[in-house]
């Protein structure tokens, strides 16, 4: 089972793919299943599909040992000529997101681990913000370390800042988010808590990010589907 750290020992990709209707989706995880499950790739060290649940699309969670290996996957000819292809006849947006870790935070009884697997229960949410390249650091600051308010929340279990590296489908500097919550239900109900009823800690964080996101996105997900080289 994958884990998440902040060691720098993989670049992590996200791959985000939006389409319209959810066979679209059904399709794409279709084709993401086939690529994952005959993935053998030098520098390749594991996927994690997920399932988009607000909004039609899919995520995968991609660990490679260098961009010099992920470079060379997106050079070959199955890439260019088939994978790309097949993709865009089915989704409407795809974001191919080069990150590194940097922060990651959980639940004490997590034991300080960030594990994503279909074995698990989670309620997932990526985020995705544009920032100005001066604001980065800045922003993966407000989007991390000062958000430990998020251990008292009902329902949080963890999330992890990446800082974003390089991307194609996604112009300027950007910080993702990838968070972890017990269910839809305790999502929904912090998303709802009205601004004057939000902790002090979280208004200040909140307008913090506010002040430096230059555009903001998201969609929740399940994991469907993983593998890890060697497999």
């Amino acid at each position: 089972m994958p884990k998440i750290a902040a060691d720098g020992e993989y670049l992590t990709v996200l791959n985000l793919f939006a389409t319209d209707a959810p066979e679209k989706q059904d399709s794409l995880l279709g084709a993401m299943r086939e690529i994952v499950d005959s993935a053998a790739y030098p520098g390749w060290i594991s996927s994690t599909v997920h399932a988009g649940q607000e909004k039609p699309g899919t995520a995968n969670f991609i660990q490679w040992r260098s961009t010099e290996d992920l470079e060379a996957r997106y050079a070959g000819e199955e890439f260019k000529h088939r994978t790309m292809p097949l993709f865009t006849e089915i989704t409407t947006s795809i974001r191919l997101l080069q990150n590194d870790v940097t922060f990651t935070q959980q639940k004490p009884e997590l034991g300080g681990v960030t594990e994503i697997s279909p074995g698990r229960d989670d309620y997932t949410v990526i985020e995705i913000f544009g920032v100005a390249q001066e604001n980065q650091d800045d922003l993966v600051d407000a989007l991390g370390p000062s958000q430990d308010w998020l251990l008292e929340v009902p329902g949080y279990r963890t999330h992890t800042v990446l800082r974003g590296l390089r991307a194609r489908g996604l112009d300027g500097s950007f910080v993702v988010t990838y968070a972890q919550w017990n269910d839809k239900e305790s999502y929904d109900a912090f998303r709802a808590v009205s601004e004057t009823e939000r902790s002090a800690a979280r208004q200040k964080t909140d307008a913090r990010v506010a002040a430096l996101a230059t555009s903001h996105d998201w969609n929740t997900y399940r994991v469907v589907h993983t593998r890890s080289a060697g497999e």
